[in-house]
């Protein structure tokens, strides 16, 4: 019910984007009384306990309710919510939230309080007798007498002690101070941090530390002339290159952890509005916001009750971080801190407009070449580098996969025995000619270049891969230097696709291609000895389709020296037999291979075989 009738709101205007809000939350009001540290609508374990659990529950809504409280918004259920902070912040009471440790999950939580506190302080904080205001205070105040990682989360420190100090309390100014340096520590260059791991560039760039510094300009203002307009010139130039994230029809680029936030992608538009930033026009500003959300709510994202699930376009714990409970996905809600905004904002006065996004952009901070259709409808990000020191569940699959698609989604594996186990698309994937497999997984160096990017791994210590990824959109070319000292079996896998739906195969010994109704996966051998074959992954793997097939190539080798080449497709319009057969890209090659020339229409791209 809950999804019929977001599906059919158009939100078109603030009154409907309220009414979405309250849809949202609606379902986990019934939970309230069988819950008893915050909310308990669901089970499966965490990295953390199940208290955590339901703290993070009852306060990742407020994310979306403290904003729409802040405009005006009329909520008759948040006092369930105030029921449950003045329990879980009283030390007498069995409900307890209890006190904190070192990089403990609760800090995180304690973020949208601080919020609540600058943003709603009448609704939240007059509203507590002065034995629960110093009880809230009590419990906040731990955030600033523990270690943090060095990331995304000194924000929640930030933000706590923000909050202390809009309701007159004390806080601690020197902790403020060192975390926005370490934040500002982090800036690479047009709007683009790390997330304090060194190759770590994913959407905590757009949804957290971009979000809580707007966050943080509007609250603080003309406070601070050092960070706000720093944190206002970045967010404007990163606005630049994230656009590019989005397709026309609202799909953004799923790539990096935390997929399952999934509505979270839109987050820094409205943020963005929020702190009263034009970085691009009002009107193109609202479309990526509202198309993104709309989107999402066409997806089979919530529970039979109407409850958020983990997963992405389904619900999925194959593809889930240790950190992923029951409440996580409502960290979503932060997409909508912009019905803070009063009715007569630019924002909402703004028709939508779609902008004129470029068809390819290098972003070299990101290790990324974005690529769209002429239609605007499936973007493809290809991205070189991105291996975390921190080692992300999965993070093989969410971060080195040679190209990851706004409508095909990216496949985790559930095992690395068998290519069906494997799930391994737009990726190569290596063994010793026993069906054990390995997939780029850090690499020995990296290059991005206008038009093509490489990489250098080793699956072994005799093994070097060298490849190089040309982006001809819906086509790309990968190409393939070997070096192995041993006997090998090489999977390329080319782009998962749904097998719902009426297919059609093309398929001959070099090539195979699978189409079901706008959309098709191929993959064409152009250099090399390499075989054919469509891979049935485990139900499950992929982010956008429960079952899906990849078309693959195999290539079965000795040791010695090898130059392997494919195209690969993945299209979700156009002629097919136009796309398959008359598009494709080509290569020619001197008799050693020592120059490369790939051509597509009019476009080439020429390589010189490295040294």
């Amino acid at each position: 019910m809950v999804q019929k009738k977001l599906k059919a709101n158009g939100l078109s205007t603030k009154k409907e984007v309220q009414q979405a809000l309250l849809e949202l939350v609606s379902p986990l009001e019934v939970h309230f009384e069988s819950s008893v540290f915050g909310l308990k609508f669901d089970s499966g374990g965490t990295v953390y306990e199940e208290r955590t659990r339901e703290i993070e529950a009852v306060l990742r809504p407020l994310w979306g309710i403290i904003p729409f409280l802040a405009g005006g918004g009329a909520y008759d259920q948040m006092d369930q919510y105030l029921r449950q902070i003045k329990k879980g912040t009283n030390p007498s009471d069995p409900a307890y939230w209890g006190r904190i440790f070192d990089r403990d999950q609760r800090m995180v939580e304690m973020a949208v309080l601080g919020v609540g506190l600058c943003l709603v302080k009448e609704q939240l904080w007059d509203r507590l007798t002065t034995q629960e205001q110093e009880n809230l205070y009590n419990w906040l105040k731990q955030i600033n007498d523990y270690e943090m990682p060095q990331n995304n989360w000194l924000f929640f420190r930030i933000l706590v002690n923000l909050g202390l100090k809009n309701c007159k309390l004390p806080f601690n100014k020197e902790r403020m101070k060192e975390d926005l340096a370490a934040i500002n520590s982090y800036y690479l260059s047009n709007g683009w941090y790390v997330d304090g791991q060194p190759n770590q560039m994913d959407y905590y760039v757009p949804f957290a530390i971009h979000f809580y510094s707007l966050i943080y300009i509007k609250v603080v203002g003309a406070e601070d002339e050092v960070y706000v307009p720093l944190f206002k010139e970045r967010a404007v130039a990163f606005a630049q290159s994230f656009r590019t994230f989005f397709a026309k029809t609202g799909e953004a680029v799923p790539f990096g952890r935390s997929m399952t936030y999934r509505f979270a992608q839109s987050a820094f538009w409205g943020a963005l509005a929020f702190a009263d930033i034009e970085a691009l026009p009002w009107g193109e500003m609202k479309h990526l916001c509202l198309q993104n959300l709309r989107h999402w709510f066409k997806q089979d994202i919530f529970s039979a009750h109407g409850e958020l699930t983990i997963g992405y376009y389904y619900r999925n714990l194959v593809m889930a971080e240790g950190y992923n409970g029951f409440g996580s996905p409502y960290w979503a809600l932060k997409s909508f801190i912009f019905l803070a905004l009063p009715e007569d904002h630019p924002f909402w006065l703004a028709s939508e407009t779609v902008g004129e996004i470029p068809k390819e952009l290098v972003i070299p901070e990101a290790r990324a070449i974005l690529a769209r259709d002429e239609a605007g409808q499936q973007v493809q990000m290809f991205t070189v580098g991105q291996n975390s020191e921190k080692v992300h569940a999965h993070s093989e699959a969410k971060y080195e996969k040679f190209v990851y698609s706004s409508s095909f989604g990216f496949s985790v594996s559930k095992g690395m025995i068998g290519l069906g186990q494997g799930a391994f698309d737009n990726t190569l994937a290596v063994s010793e000619q026993d069906d054990y497999y390995r997939v780029r997984h850090g690499v020995e160096s990296y290059g991005i270049e206008e038009g093509y990017l490489y990489t250098v791994w080793k699956p072994w210590k005799d093994v070097k891969i060298l490849t190089y990824i040309i982006p001809l959109m819906p086509w790309h070319v990968r190409i393939h230097f070997v070096e192995t000292g041993r006997s090998l079996t090489l999977a390329d896998g080319g782009f998962a696709i749904n097998t719902e739906g009426e297919r059609t195969i093309l398929q001959t010994e070099t090539e195979v291609a699978y189409c079901v109704d706008d959309e098709m996966s191929g993959i064409v051998n152009l250099l090399g000895d390499q075989k054919s074959e469509l891979i049935m992954a485990e139900p499950n793997t992929n982010t956008h389709s429960p079952k899906t097939v990849i078309p693959t190539l195999k290539f079965e080798c000795e040791p010695g020296n090898y130059v392997l080449a494919s195209a690969v497709l993945g299209a979700v319009s156009g002629d097919r037999e136009q796309l398959w057969r008359e598009e494709r890209p080509q290569i020619e090659t001197s008799n050693d291979h020592d120059l490369l020339v790939i051509t597509k229409g009019e476009q080439k791209i020429s390589l010189v075989k490295p040294g």
